[in-house]
């Protein structure tokens, strides 16, 4: 049986992260044996413990060195920080399906020209593709993200597309690309729309840990692809939402 967790993060710009990171170490779990907090700092992991990964926003040269190569934003030749780049870290448990949300109250991914790039690790550095995330015309805010490990350690993070099985009988949308479901960006509520387009992404883990334990989750995550977990936990997403927003 799945178990299935909740994130909410609202996104803070990179010169922040370093305060970030150290509020995750007040949400360690009993049994959770990774000491390593940062999503730059390399790790080995077991099932349960947690694993900080980050995702960062940005325009696509920013994720870009010398305008033709991807590296992982945790590396000091991309200069994130001298651009208008933001960055929202997560810390899930390993092998738990997690919903990770990201608040649009107060960021628009728009304004941060709309590409986002989820990573960790420094030697063994691991980065998604760039995903497009908003523009002033159209704004995704469904994702499925799978991180993959071999013998604890991180080797890739990529994105699932539902080929936009989601779109067809829902006016509100669009399908873009023949792979995700957008809405209109103007009928979004943080630019007056009636919509709350949050990000929401599901997320699920792949490969073994350290101990050669084979994750579940993805799989998991498979046979549930038939439903909506963003929909299904719309309601204590609002909620967090709005305890979150009290502290920030």
């Amino acid at each position: 049986m799945a178990v299935l967790r909740l994130l909410s993060m609202q996104p803070k710009m990179m010169s922040v992260i370093m305060m970030v990171m150290m509020g995750l170490v007040v949400l360690v779990a009993a049994g959770d044996t990774n000491r390593v907090y940062s999503p730059c700092i390399d790790t080995k992991v077991k099932r349960s413990d947690g694993f900080t990964f980050g995702i960062a926003f940005a325009s696509r040269e920013n994720f870009l060195y010398n305008h033709t190569v991807q590296l992982s934003p945790c590396d000091s030749r991309l200069s994130l920080t001298t651009y208008n780049s933001q960055i929202a870290l997560f810390r899930p448990k390993v092998d738990e399906i997690s919903l990770l949300t990201i608040n649009s109250s107060s960021f628009s991914p728009d304004n941060n020209t709309g590409l986002m790039v989820a990573f960790a690790g420094r030697k063994y550095a691991a980065r998604s593709p760039i995903a497009f995330v908003a523009n002033s015309t159209y704004t995704v805010t469904s994702f499925t993200l799978v991180l993959e490990f071999e013998k604890g350690r991180l080797q890739n993070l990529y994105w699932k597309r539902d080929g936009c099985a989601k779109c067809p009988g829902n006016s509100n949308y669009v399908c873009l690309n023949n792979q995700d479901c957008a809405i209109k960006t103007s009928d979004c509520k943080n630019h007056g729309g009636s919509v709350d387009c949050s990000i929401g992404i599901q997320l699920a883990f792949s490969g073994t840990d350290k101990h050669l334990s084979v994750f579940n989750s993805w799989y998991e995550v498979e046979n549930l692809r038939q439903y909506s977990l963003y929909g299904l936990y719309s309601n204590l997403r609002d909620s967090l939402t709005s305890q979150y927003n009290k502290f920030f």
